[in-house]
C-alpha cells in the first residue's frame, strides 16, 4: 500500500509517520517539501503543486494531516483559512477520486454550534461559529461532492506531548502564579494525537481491507475522539493533581534532577505553587477571543467504534500518559 501523509510535522501527522508505517510505503511532507531537489509538494497552499503530487505518486491512500488550526487567526485572515482548510482538500480528494484512491481527512467539534449538552451525531446540522468552523465544514463539503473514496474524522481538544498543549501551559503558569482561572463551561474530550493515529491506521485497514463493494459505503463521516468528557477547568484540575503527585514522589528521587536530565516542563511541575482550591472556574464571558468558541464540544463516537471494532478509552488515560512522558 502506497501512502501519502500531509502534515507530517504537526502533532496528528508525527504521530501518523509511526501509525501508518505498518500498512506500507509512506511518503511524509509538510509545507516545506517542495523546496528540497526534486521534492514533493506538501503546501496546502498551493493547489497546483498538490494536484501535481498526487498524480506523480499515485497514491493507494492520501492522508491530509495538515490545516490552518490557528482558530482566532483565521477571523482576520478567511481567505488563507478557505485556502487551507477547503480549498486544499478539496484538490486532494478530486484528484483521489481520479486515482480511486482514499483519502483520510481530519474535521472539528467546531462545526457545530456547541448548543445543549448532548454529544453530537454524525447526522446533526452543522452550524459553525467560527471562520476555522466554517473553513472545516467546507471542506467536508468539498470531499462530499469529489465522489472519493473518503473517510473524515471530527476530533476535538487535540494534544500531544510534542510541541505546544493545554496541559503544559497550566503547568508553566501553576508554577509561576499562586492561583489560576481556567474556563468551565466548554465540555469536550481530550484526545491525544497518539490516539487519533492509532484509530486512523486501524480504519484505513478496515476500509481497505473490505473490498471496493463494501468499502464504498465506509465512506463518510465518523466522530473520533477520547471518551468521557470534562471542561478546562476539570482537564487544568486533573493536569496539576498529577503533577503535583509527581511532585511528591520526585521529592525522593532527587537523584533524577541531580543528573540534570528534568526538561523545562518537569522541572516547572517540580514547582507548583497553585493550592487545589486556587483553580478557579471562569465563564467564557470572562474570557474573550476573537473566535467564538462551541460551549459543546461532546462528540457521540458509537458510529466509528461499531464501524471499526475499536474501543476509545477514556480522556483521562491519554492525557496521564502524556503527563508522565512531559514530567
Amino acid at each position: 500500500m502506497k501512502i501519502l501523509l500531509l502534515g507530517k510535522n504537526g502533532q496528528v501527522g508525527w504521530e501518523l509517520q509511526r501509525a501508518l508505517s505498518v500498512l506500507g510505503e509512506v511518503t511524509a511532507l509538510d509545507r516545506h517539501s517542495g523546496t528540497e531537489p526534486q521534492g514533493h509538494c506538501g503546501d496546502l497552499n498551493d493547489l497546483a503543486g498538490l494536484a501535481r503530487t498526487v498524480q506523480a505518486l499515485r497514491p493507494d491512500v492520501i492522508v491530509n494531516a495538515a490545516a490552518h488550526t490557528a482558530v482566532d487567526k483565521a477571523e482576520s485572515e478567511p481567505h488563507l483559512a478557505r485556502r487551507l482548510n477547503a480549498e486544499a482538500p478539496t484538490v486532494l480528494a478530486q484528484e483521489a477520486a481520479q486515482l480511486g484512491a482514499l483519502l483520510v481527512h481530519y474535521s472539528t467539534d467546531y462545526v457545530f454550534n456547541g448548543s445543549g449538552d448532548t454529544p453530537w451525531l454524525e447526522t446533526d446540522a452543522p452550524n459553525p461559529l467560527s471562520v476555522y468552523g466554517q473553513t472545516k465544514r467546507e471542506g467536508e463539503e468539498g470531499i462530499a461532492a469529489s465522489g472519493a473514496p473518503h473517510l473524515i474524522f471530527r476530533t476535538s481538544w487535540v494534544y500531544a506531548a510534542r510541541g505546544g498543549n493545554f496541559a503544559k501551559t497550566m503547568l508553566r503558569l501553576a508554577s509561576e502564579r499562586e492561583a489560576l482561572s481556567v474556563i468551565s463551561d466548554q465540555i469536550g474530550a481530550p484526545t491525544g494525537a497518539e490516539l487519533l493515529a492509532d484509530a486512523t491506521a486501524q480504519a484505513i485497514r478496515v476500509f481497505k481491507g473490505a473490498g471496493p463493494d463494501s468499502s464504498s459505503n465506509l465512506s463518510g463521516i465518523y466522530h473520533l475522539s477520547a471518551s468521557g468528557s470534562t471542561s478546562w477547568h476539570g482537564y487544568a484540575q486533573f493536569v496539576i493533581e498529577r503533577a503535583r503527585v509527581k511532585q511528591a514522589q520526585g521529592s525522593t528521587q532527587s537523584k533524577v534532577s541531580k543528573a540534570g536530565q528534568a526538561s523545562q516542563v518537569g522541572q516547572a511541575a517540580s514547582r507548583i505553587k497553585v493550592a487545589p482550591d486556587a483553580i478557579h472556574a471562569i465563564p467564557t464571558s470572562a474570557y474573550p477571543t476573537p473566535a467564538q468558541r462551541p460551549l459543546n464540544s461532546r462528540l457521540n463516537t458509537q458510529k466509528f467504534q461499531a464501524t471499526f471494532g475499536l474501543t476509545l478509552p477514556n480522556w483521562q488515560l491519554g492525557v496521564a500518559r502524556m503527563l508522565d512522558e512531559i514530567l
